[in-house]
């Protein structure tokens, strides 16, 4: 009983309660409360993921965790562009690219930041981070900018052949990264005895009381965000910023739990359960996503942009660039958390000053 009391349970009840009462959609105020309701709901599914990661041992938590995040993200996109039509063409290429440069100029970057700031020098395999980073960045290079060059369709599309392909691709990228991850090459994806204390800690109840509420908490986020999604259009729009800037906001609310996941631990000075969170979340997010919107599109004979122009091929460019060199030694400190969360302001700063 005392379990089913804790705030963690209690929150997202209530933010199911509001969403059902009908009361969001033209109430300024009940939809700040939402908000709020929101945010706490994603703190709760960071408390239930991380005891889900306790029990099941690295690197299997953090995956749950990124591919719930993805399932959220992937429900987001689809649920919009089925209600939004032609006008959202674009919507699944802006908020898998800002959550790409979330991810690895923000997330890794305040990992690193904060790691560095309270630990001065943190160490990593860089043999898990290789692994990632050679499979995201060929995921990005087919979803992102090969289709702005491609010369079968007109404009930044992909055929549907060619659509198909970059689907597949994606997907076997990221079934062997997780066979790497998971069975083959799991020894450099662990961080040392840390990852495995508390494993029996967790009883079955509490196991599974936390996986119901990481469904229940990712569940509310996914119908709250799209809920006030009109309100933060409209929002953005009547300040005369680009509408482009919805992808960034849906992006931030999905990637919260990650976000506070990946900063505990390196708060905490590991490191490497950090970059398998913040890197497995890019993967999964592009990998996972993009073969979802497509067969939504090709059975639905929608359009989808997915290729970008040159100057966020640049930006992308140098976020991974950055990145690489930043994580090739083995160590980090709080410069490189400076130089990715620079990125990441650039990121922001010229969508809204383009």
């Amino acid at each position: 009983m005392k379990l089913l009391l804790q705030w963690t349970i209690i929150i997202p009840i209530l933010a199911w309660a509001l969403f059902f009462s009908g009361f969001i959609d033209n109430n300024t105020i009940v939809q700040i409360i939402a908000s709020i309701l929101l945010i706490l709901s994603v703190m709760s599914a960071v408390h239930h993921s991380e005891i889900i990661a306790h029990r099941v041992g690295e690197p299997y938590g953090t995956i749950i965790l990124a591919i719930a995040i993805t399932v959220i993200e992937v429900s987001i996109i689809v649920s919009l562009m089925v209600s939004g039509g032609q006008e959202s063409v674009s919507l699944a290429r802006d908020t898998v690219y800002s959550a790409t440069m979330l991810i690895l100029n923000g997330i890794v970057g305040l990992s690193l930041f904060i790691g560095g700031l309270k630990h001065h020098e943190q160490e990593f395999s860089k043999h898990s981070v290789t692994i990632a980073l050679v499979s995201l960045i060929s995921i990005v290079v087919f979803t992102l900018v090969v289709p702005t060059f491609t010369e079968s369709v007109h404009g930044s599309y992909y055929s549907t052949p060619q659509l198909i392909f970059a689907s597949i691709a994606c997907l076997v990228i990221y079934f062997f990264f997780l066979f790497a991850q998971t069975s083959r090459h799991r020894e450099y994806f662990l961080s040392g005895k840390d990852d495995t204390d508390n494993v029996t800690v967790i009883s079955n109840w509490n196991l599974a009381i936390s996986l119901l509420f990481l469904l229940v908490s990712l569940g509310i986020v996914v119908l709250l965000a799209k809920t006030l999604s009109p309100t933060i259009e409209s929002i953005i729009i009547s300040y005369q910023l680009p509408v482009t800037l919805v992808g960034v906001v849906i992006a931030i609310i999905i990637l919260l739990p990650e976000c506070i996941a990946a900063i505990i631990a390196a708060r905490n000075n590991k490191l490497q359960t950090s970059l398998n969170l913040s890197l497995g979340s890019a993967l999964a997010s592009i990998g996972l996503t993009i073969p979802s919107v497509a067969v939504v599109c090709i059975m639905n004979d929608m359009k989808i942009i997915m290729g970008l122009d040159i100057k966020s091929i640049i930006l992308l460019g140098l976020s991974v660039f950055t990145v690489m060199l930043s994580l090739s030694s083995g160590r980090t400190n709080i410069v490189y958390g400076v130089v990715l969360l620079v990125n990441l302001f650039a990121f922001i700063f010229l969508i809204i000053y383009p």
